[in-house]
């Protein structure tokens, strides 16, 4: 069941008035149910999976909590921890793992016929695993076990998280399930708010960006440089409406039944160096290699090569876990490379004196803006070509562009054309214009202008947003990005 589907048009404003119809006692278990009805309505023998994980993880993690000695406090959160990535090692990387096998042999000239699992990867398994790996670590480190089963499957299946995150942190959620709300008018403003602002970034902003993007990493050979840095811009920010467009729908849908979700995102393509970035980008994802990746390697309490060699290793299998294929490792390894660099380029300008006076400097900042945006997107490129080939092709005629611009006219850029020739060129104003009006916006927020405009502006507001997903929206939607990891 996607968000941007009928089904669900149907499915949580059901779900929204029997859970507000509901004593506070039966409220968990009716989003229980909903959210399993949710998940198996794409593979229903994928309930089952999620089921025993989550029985596994409840019955095992408090074995954890009474183990005396911190050697038998360890075993048990190895156990925990194997049985989670085991399974996700089967379902997610079964075929990766056998395919390096096969080159290997084939480098020994062993012949070895590679047998067919038909393994379907679950929707969200990257997620919910992630989810119950956090809580078992978090035991160990001394918080409070989840008492009540209910509540901790709710947390592990929650519908409007459990595809694509973001990925929540049990300390924060669990205990909003106790709290017997009442129905108030706000939370269906900020919901439904929040959800027609990620079906525009989705529908109108995305999907169609998606149409140019295809075009251009199918066929590289048929655009020019200037094309492609335009195809690149268009993935890079397709990838960001998609993505952050469906945080916008899990959090509206949390909202409508008073629960809060982290944030994913904060304005990414405005971070001043890679490590800004990690820190604005898929911020659930990030803080969680850093809290259960990045810190128990050592972190950066040891040499700067050390550091690095554990910088490195997160973001490699960071990047690992978008999917089992080269390109996503190859993307991590990219991102890692980058936060090295960036570490080594600020203790350079510290030991010459000159950090602080770039770092107050208000066109350095700008500077240092536009370049990581573009280094970000070089990034994207890795991640979004299906083969190692057409990165490289897309790479070096990206390369070609400043030669290119010396012979440059409007009329050379064929990407103008793919989509339609008026609305990918509205699109191209549209995302700018989007981008200044939410850095104004926040910067509003931050001085305590607290915008708040009338129902009536804000209706009229929901209806234009309306209009244009019908008359702008593509022909086909497709389904989130993020729901393949």
């Amino acid at each position: 069941m996607l968000f941007n589907s009928l089904q669900y048009l149907v499915f949580l404003p059901t779900v929204f008035v029997l859970f507000w119809l509901v004593p506070h006692r039966l409220r968990v278990p009716l989003l229980l149910v909903a959210s399993y009805v949710f998940y198996m309505s794409w593979r229903p023998i994928y309930g089952i999976l999620i089921f025993g994980l989550t029985l596994g993880n409840f019955l095992l993690v408090p074995l954890i909590e009474r183990a005396k000695e911190v050697k038998h406090k360890k075993a048990w959160l190895a156990v925990v921890v194997a049985v989670n990535l085991i399974t996700l090692a089967i379902f997610k990387y079964a075929y990766f793992g056998m395919d390096a096998v096969k080159s290997g042999l084939n480098l020994l000239h062993v012949d070895w016929h590679q047998p067919h699992l038909h393994i379907i990867l679950p929707l969200g398994i990257s997620f919910f695993v992630f989810e119950f790996i956090h809580y078992a670590v978090e035991v160990y480190r001394g918080k409070p076990l989840a008492k009540n089963f209910m509540d901790f499957a709710l947390f592990a299946s929650f519908f409007p998280t459990q595809i694509a995150g973001p990925i929540k942190r049990y300390m924060d959620f669990i205990p909003q399930l106790s709290i017997p709300a009442k129905f108030k008018w706000e939370y269906v403003d900020e919901g439904m708010h929040l959800i027609l602002m990620g079906l525009t970034k989705k529908v109108l902003l995305a999907d169609n960006l998606a149409l140019v993007v295809q075009a251009g990493f199918e066929h590289p050979e048929k655009f020019s440089s200037l094309d492609l840095w335009m195809i690149t811009y268009a993935f890079a920010f397709q990838i960001f409406f998609d993505f952050a467009g469906y945080t916008d729908i899990a959090r509206g849908s949390a909202m409508l039944f008073g629960y809060k979700v982290p944030i994913n995102f904060n304005l990414p393509y405005l971070a001043s160096n890679a490590a800004d970035f990690w820190r604005r980008w898929h911020i659930s994802l990030s803080t969680w290699l850093r809290d259960y990746l990045f810190i128990p390697l050592g972190g950066s309490q040891g040499s700067r090569i050390f550091t690095y060699r554990n910088l490195f290793i997160t973001m490699a299998l960071g990047g690992l876990w978008h999917g089992a294929a080269n390109h996503f490792l190859l993307w991590g390894v990219y991102q890692g490379v980058l936060l090295i660099l960036h570490r080594e380029y600020v203790r350079l300008m510290e030991a010459v004196g000159l950090h602080e006076k770039l770092v107050k400097s208000k066109l350095y900042h700008v500077f240092s803006v536009v370049c990581t945006f573009h280094f970000v997107c070089v990034g994207w490129v890795l991640f979004r070509a299906d083969t190692d080939p057409i990165a490289w092709q897309i790479i070096t005629k990206l390369m070609e562009a400043p030669a290119a611009l010396a012979h440059f006219s409007a009329s050379q850029l064929t990407i103008l054309q793919i989509r339609d020739p008026i609305i990918f060129p509205a699109i191209l104003l549209i995302v700018p214009a989007l981008m200044i009006a939410h850095v104004v916006v926040n910067w509003l927020n931050d001085k305590k202008f607290y915008l708040s405009p009338p129902r009536p502006v804000q209706v009229a507001l929901m209806v234009v947003m309306m209009c244009l997903l019908t008359i702008f929206s593509p022909d086909t939607s497709p389904r989130f990005i993020y729901f393949q990891f």
